[in-house]
């Protein structure tokens, strides 16, 4: 059988795009599990690109191996039957935690970039959220196909702006005070798992749809590979920011002082990233709710912007700094098992 390359770098693009959410377009994500902590920062991103190569692509080949067609059967081999219906009822709640953070994120554009009311930025995103549920999810993959590849490109280009500035190397090497320096340890595993937990939905039926073993495991190294610089990237060009923390948006701020010219675009960008991950995180939880509730769709969304909305009154960097963390620490138990689950890969024919 022919090794198929294409479909190998269609698979790591989608695990790339599965992953990279609102938190890597504006910075925080980053900030809060990584930037922070300096130099042992960037030994936890070299950590985490690890754990993206190799359980990333356990995960899609155990569940082509299994022929897992959603992610509820994925957890059902990993945690059991009973068990996994806790886990699944976890995800409904930890789906509406993060697309709360998504809309605090919307308006945190509009408040700290655009000088506009934080409440315009949630509506607005609402919004156009219920035109997408009304025309379907066709425009959304174009924006998502868009959008990602340009944010790469100004994460790289920023990058290379940062590196060429006079006091860079000291500031890889710096290593600031920290109370919850620990967290430094603890970041790859908790940050692996939180984005393995969620990405899960998409990875495992598009992994049993590919089911070739030699594709699946290609893309997914060069999916954690490509996820690695990204993060690489991103930290290079965080660390050059003074008070970083203090920021909701802290990528924008780097792209104002370094490519003024750029940043209008930037922004638009920031927010069509944040945009496309609202309306992932609705449509899997109305796929979710509906598992319980015999509901309609309106319906359903309806109640989950509700939720979601009353949750994002929060500052977008409060709820990030906590919700984030907490669901990583809650997702190591999938982490774990993951990392523990005996698996002998499929025989190419």
């Amino acid at each position: 059988m022919k090794r198929d390359w294409t479909q190998a770098f269609q698979i790591a693009a989608v695990y790339v795009g599965t992953v990279v959410g609102a938190g890597f377009a504006t910075g925080k994500e980053i900030v809060e599990f990584f930037s922070r902590f300096g130099f042992f920062g960037l030994i936890s991103i070299l950590m985490s690109g690890y754990l993206f190569i190799a359980l990333g692509s356990k995960l899609m080949r155990m569940a082509a191996f299994i022929e897992a067609k959603s992610y509820q059967e994925f957890n059902e081999y990993l945690f059991g039957k009973w068990p996994s219906r806790v886990i699944n009822v976890f995800m409904i709640f930890m789906l509406l935690g993060v697309s709360a953070v998504m809309l605090s994120g919307a308006g945190a554009v509009f408040e700290e970039q655009l000088n506009l009311p934080k409440a315009v930025g949630v509506f607005l995103t609402i919004f156009l959220s219920y035109l997408v549920m009304l025309v379907g999810t066709k425009g959304l993959f174009a924006v998502n196909t868009f959008v990602v590849p340009l944010m790469i490109t100004f994460s790289i280009i920023l990058m290379l702006f940062s590196v060429q500035m006079p006091n860079f190397l000291n500031q890889v090497l710096f290593i600031p005070p920290a109370d919850d320096g620990w967290k430094s340890v603890v970041a790859p595993f908790s940050y692996v798992a939180l984005n393995l937990g969620l990405a899960q939905a998409v990875l495992v039926p598009i992994a049993t749809e590919v089911k070739d073993d030699w594709t699946i495991k290609w893309g997914g190294f060069l999916g954690g590979a490509a996820l690695t610089v990204i993060l690489i990237a991103g930290h290079f060009t965080l660390i050059m920011l003074p008070n970083l923390e203090l920021y909701n948006i802290p990528m924008a701020i780097v792209m104002k002082n370094l490519a003024p010219f750029l940043y209008w675009i930037f922004v638009l960008v920031i927010y069509g990233e944040i945009f496309t991950s609202v309306i992932g995180n609705v449509f899997g939880l109305d796929r979710q709710i509906k598992q319980y509730l015999s509901i309609p769709t309106m319906l359903s969304v309806t109640l989950i912007f509700a939720v979601s909305y009353l949750i994002s009154l929060v500052n977008y960097g409060t709820l990030l700094s906590y919700l984030y963390p907490l669901f990583g620490y809650i997702c190591m138990i999938f982490f774990i098992l993951l990392w523990m689950k005996p698996f002998t890969p499929r025989v190419r024919k």
